[in-house]
């Protein structure tokens, strides 16, 4: 009986087996394969993500440039290396970038939710600054190179329901921003600065809306303090007029705006409140501090599009005024808050001239109150586009920083005494304008590919007394030697060329 029972469960378990081995063999019906799909929902270039009712759009730019006349990208040779004008400075810098940008949409009952990402990794060569000894130093990069490589995180936000969280366009800044017609960095212009900011934006319909938002004034709108009783001989040699003297952030910049975008063009009122706190008078908490004030900043901007001197040609323009928020103004691309170009002198006794200046959100002494400072500008820029694969465009920038007359007594005191101007008071006015006028024209053989060339003048107009002169002392890190240099209005040339792959 046993073996009888062996025998069976034996030949059972091969049959089995033999069942498995062939229903192996036989085709089994794939699962359906989820294609990628075009998203139509909102424009060229979106696709849903698959399995999910996300859509999703790839997108960037790939750029390599060289700058002509300046030691920083996008920039005027108005400080540091750049602006002592000598063998320190440079002729031409190099850089390279690849951005990208990820943008996420899902349509809800509440209204669309989107995310937004830009990154970019940036790689600039010959990044020089003075060594001190008579030479330079390299900024070095990853393994010692002579080059420095960055990462870079734009911008990074979500919207849900009208709500903005994280870093965004300032609901002050235009889309244009300081970029009227131009790459060039221009003054006069609420900035292209993104914020950490937390915002809501009615949408009215017909293009209209109004946008609310609370940002964080250390990521974009604070510059400069100036503690004028800490100022010291080789900071004023350099534009700075103080110490600054920030203390920690108290309360965000509240920014609103009103909106109109149409087929005809755009057009923007904003304004900003933002708060000046500063922190002691000397170095301990024991030395006592300047109350708080409340700054602000005002802008109008206007956009008119297809213009009738052709298709597609633009006007962009802006407007604004800051009291006691310069980086509304003078935004963070533009060296703010020092100045201090070199250039040539006929004056008698002088070994080179120099053009000093300064700005920044509010001026005090030790045991006064905070004094603000104003500003105002304008920029604009006009595009034409001569056909499908050639545009020339024209700009322009120009802002004024004024000080009043407490200010102005607390800054020329420093200023005298420390660098011995030659006018004295009655010569001493720290205020100033800075202007800029270019023109850039673009070749695009393809769609997606741009070569260009930029040409900008930069004008630093200064207010001190004709014929003033200044004793500076020894700045090692710009090689200047301590000597008598004529303050003088100076100005500078620079070249941007760029080829640049947009996907």
């Amino acid at each position: 009986m046993k073996m009888a029972k062996s025998l069976f469960l034996g030949s059972a378990a091969a049959i089995i087996s033999f069942g498995g081995a062939q229903a192996a063999d036989l085709p089994i019906k794939a699962k359906a394969v989820e294609y990628v799909k075009i998203c139509s929902l909102y424009g060229a270039g979106f696709y849903y993500i698959p399995g999910t009712d996300t859509c999703i759009k790839l997108g960037g730019y790939l750029r390599a440039e060289s700058a002509f006349g300046t030691s920083y990208h996008f920039n005027t040779p108005d400080s540091g290396v750049g602006g002592a004008r000598n063998r320190l400075s440079e002729y031409y810098s190099w850089r390279a970038r690849q951005d990208l940008v990820v943008d996420t949409r899902t349509a809800t009952e509440y209204g669309l939710l989107r995310t937004f990402a830009e990154l970019a990794w940036t790689y600039t060569g010959g990044a020089y600054s003075g060594a001190g000894t008579g030479g330079t130093t390299y900024t070095t990069g990853i393994g010692n190179q002579v080059a420095q490589g960055t990462p870079g995180l734009y911008y990074a936000f979500i919207q849900f329901a009208g709500f903005t969280f994280g870093k965004a366009a300032s609901q002050f800044s235009t889309p244009w921003g300081q970029y009227a017609a131009n790459s060039f960095e221009l003054p006069g212009a609420g900035g292209w600065d993104p914020a950490l900011q937390f915002a809501y934006t009615f949408e009215f319909g017909q293009g209209i809306s109004a946008s609310f938002s609370a940002e964080d004034p250390v990521s974009r709108s604070q510059l400069a303090a100036w503690n004028v009783s800490a100022a010291t001989v080789a900071g004023l040699a350099t534009g700075a007029y103080g110490a600054n003297d920030f203390g920690g952030a108290r309360a965000p910049d509240l920014v609103a705006s009103v909106t109109v975008d149409q087929a005809w063009g755009y057009l923007k009122a904003s304004v900003a409140a933002h708060n000046n706190h500063a922190a002691y008078y000397g170095a301990t908490e024991v030395t006592r501090y300047p109350d708080d004030k409340w700054g602000g900043a005002g802008q109008l901007a206007l956009s008119i599009k297809n213009i009738p001197t052709g298709a597609g040609d633009t006007i962009n323009m802006s407007a604004v005024y800051t009291y006691g928020a310069s980086r509304y103004n003078f935004h963070d691309y533009t060296n703010a808050p020092s100045f201090a170009m070199y250039g040539s002198t006929g004056l008698a006794g002088a070994y080179q001239s120099v053009g000093l200046a300064g700005v920044s959100d509010s001026v005090f002494v030790a045991g006064s109150g905070q004094e603000l400072t104003t500003t105002f500008g304008f920029n604009g820029g006009y595009t034409h586009n001569w056909n499908p694969n050639w545009a020339t465009s024209v700009f322009g920038a120009w802002s004024a920083v004024r000080y009043n007359g407490t200010a102005k007594g607390y800054i020329c005191g420093a200023f005298v005494a420390g660098l011995s101007l030659s006018t004295g008071f009655g010569g001493c006015n720290p205020d100033f304008n800075y202007a800029v006028i270019g023109t850039r024209t673009g070749w695009t053989p393809v769609k997606g590919l741009t070569f260009s060339a930029e040409l900008a003048y930069t004008m630093l107009d200064q207010k001190y007394a004709s014929g003033s002169t200044v004793t500076l002392p020894l700045q090692t890190a710009i090689a200047k030697p301590g000597a008598t240099y004529e303050l003088k209005d100076q100005n500078a040339l620079t070249l941007l060329v760029r080829a640049q792959r947009s996907f």
